[in-house]
């Protein structure tokens, strides 16, 4: 399933589907790879080209250093849909720290993009929406190899029901690849500079106004019932809101919708059904 493209020196991971376009290209969150997404994927292609694939330094992909700046990513990604041979426009599915990189795509390359969903996906206004400073985007240490074990062992639940329905030998990839120290260890490092990323957004200027859907998941995480207050949990939930609202409001033709019952994390595999509908009503919008 999929193939390698060397972009950069590096090769990198890219699975595609279906036929037409404009193509729907997923971009992971970090500690996700492409493959998580093949639920999606899979349905997608079955009216357009949809793309999945790894970034350098996740999953199937080479080894890069992370964490990197979000117009390495963004001039990565193009560089390997044009290698891959799949034209633009694209209609881009960011999910979480796949905002920052997609939202650095259209600033660079604003004809390449026809519209983009965004799935719980990094804004640079966070800041602004939320009310305590404890949500509040700081620098995330990257945990010792200890710590990365524990997770990795913790988590292995968690992503035996995520890809339950994924094909046998996939389905075991994908839980081989997450359970590892190297790959917690990288999304750890991807997320470790997210003030910079929304510092190097603000200082590129204004964002090009391309039609968006913004996907709001207020369910909350596991892990993070243990990691914040309630009080916090709940002022992240209420500025969630703002700062979707706010996001669908910021272009001419752009709209929000709210998964109550998604979480952060899982929205593609808790709401696949309106995640889904959201990808097919802008596809056909700017189709």
């Amino acid at each position: 399933m999929g193939r390698h493209y060397e972009v950069q020196g590096r090769r990198l991971f890219l699975h595609r589907s279906g036929s037409g376009g404009p193509a729907v290209v997923f971009l992971p969150g970090a500690s996700a790879v492409g493959l998580d997404y093949l639920n999606l994927h899979e349905r997608v292609a079955e009216f357009t080209t949809s793309v999945l694939y790894d970034r350098a330094g996740t999953g199937w992909s080479d080894p890069a250093e992370l964490p990197r700046t979000a117009a390495e990513v963004a001039t990565e990604l193009r560089e390997l849909l044009r290698a891959a041979g799949v034209p633009a426009p694209y209609v881009l599915v960011p999910h979480s720290l796949g905002g920052a990189y997609a939202r650095r795509f259209i600033q660079l390359f604003p004809e390449e993009v026809a519209g983009v969903v965004y799935l719980d996906a990094f804004y640079e206004e966070w800041d602004i929406h939320m009310i305590g400073a404890k949500t509040h985007l700081k620098p995330q240490p990257v945990p010792g190899d200890l710590m990365l074990r524990l997770v990795a062992f913790l988590s292995r639940g968690l992503y035996k029901k995520m890809f339950a329905t994924w094909p046998g030998e996939i389905r075991q990839a994908l839980l081989a690849k997450h359970t590892s120290v190297e790959s917690q260890r990288a999304g750890a490092e991807e997320r470790s500079n997210m003030p910079e990323l929304r510092d190097e957004l603000k200082a590129a200027g204004q964002v090009p106004d391309k039609p968006l859907i913004a996907l709001a998941a207020l369910g909350i995480d596991t892990s993070l019932k243990f990691l914040m207050s309630k009080q916090a949990l709940r002022e992240m939930t209420e500025g969630k809101t703002r700062l979707y609202q706010a996001l669908g409001a910021s272009v001419q033709d752009g709209q929000t919708r709210v998964l109550p019952d998604a979480r952060h994390s899982t929205i593609h595999i808790d709401a696949p059904d309106a995640v889904l509908r959201a990808i097919d009503d802008l596809w056909r919008r700017v189709s």
